[in-house]
């Protein structure tokens, strides 16, 4: 449990820290100025507008926030795309080409499969949410205003306590 709340405490600095991390990786291994120019107006926009709404997407998922916790399948698909994201960072020009194909697979993949999750956790009637002792439970519903003025008032009986005679 502590690794995939670790991935949900780790996504928003991510949208910040692997964009920083391209810039650094330039100056540290001497990319060049075309790496510089793609770094500078495609990957760090891309890389952080990415992450950010993958971080929306994925913190507005209503397991996500009852357990504050990414699931598994979010474990693996963020470490694949972020490992994928740090390795560009190396500017290898032997495999880089065939690594930023992959990255951007991998992240289209990966936003397929958060909006897929979103939109099977909003439809109604399928929501289990489960407390952070891992507990599952599912919301009572809520009436809808035509079937609370419907109701018919319930009858209310009151019993009170008289105090007994001592004997």
């Amino acid at each position: 449990m502590w690794v995939r709340r670790a991935f949900y405490g780790w996504l928003l600095p991510a949208a910040f820290l692997l964009p920083l991390w391209l810039f650094v990786g330039w100056g540290v291994f001497n990319a060049g100025g075309w790496a510089f120019l793609w770094m500078l107006f495609i990957a760090i926009p891309s890389v952080f507008i990415g992450q950010l709404a993958l971080t929306l997407i994925t913190r507005a998922r209503p397991s996500v926030r009852a357990a504050r916790a990414v699931s598994w399948g979010d474990v693996l698909g963020y470490a694949v795309w972020h490992a994928l994201t740090i390795s560009l960072g190396f500017y290898v020009s032997s495999w880089w080409a065939p690594v930023m194909v992959l990255t951007v697979i991998v992240g289209l993949v990966l936003v397929s499969l958060q909006l897929r999750e979103l939109w099977r956790e909003a439809r109604p009637g399928d929501i289990v949410l489960h407390t952070n002792s891992g507990a599952a439970y599912i919301p009572a519903p809520h009436p809808s205003a035509q079937e609370r003025a419907d109701a018919e008032p319930h009858e209310v009986i009151v019993v009170e306590e008289r105090p007994t005679a001592e004997r």
